[in-house]
């Protein structure tokens, strides 16, 4: 069986992370672009699963403390690519 993730896909789960994030911290939208130095509008999108920069996912990752866990995840794709044979 073959599994298809879309982009779309990963910026809805991203929007859905990040609002449980938000909430779970009791903040509003106003409050963590102001954290993160990132107007609300650009939290709302984010939020709503609309396009964002690669620098917007990652303030939000790390002021969440989401970097390292993001971070293992990459090292684990590198180290499967690496170790694939060939022959």
């Amino acid at each position: 069986m073959i599994n298809f993730v879309t982009v779309k896909d990963i910026k809805l789960k991203l929007a859905v992370l990040c609002k449980s994030k938000r909430q779970s911290y009791g903040m509003s939208q106003e409050e963590l672009a102001e954290a993160i130095g990132l107007s609300r509008y650009t939290i709302q999108k984010f939020e709503n699963g609309k396009n964002s920069t690669l620098d917007t996912v990652l303030k939000i990752a790390n002021h969440f403390d989401l970097l390292t866990p993001l971070g293992k995840g990459i090292d684990k794709v590198i180290e499967a690519d690496n170790s694939m044979s060939l022959y």
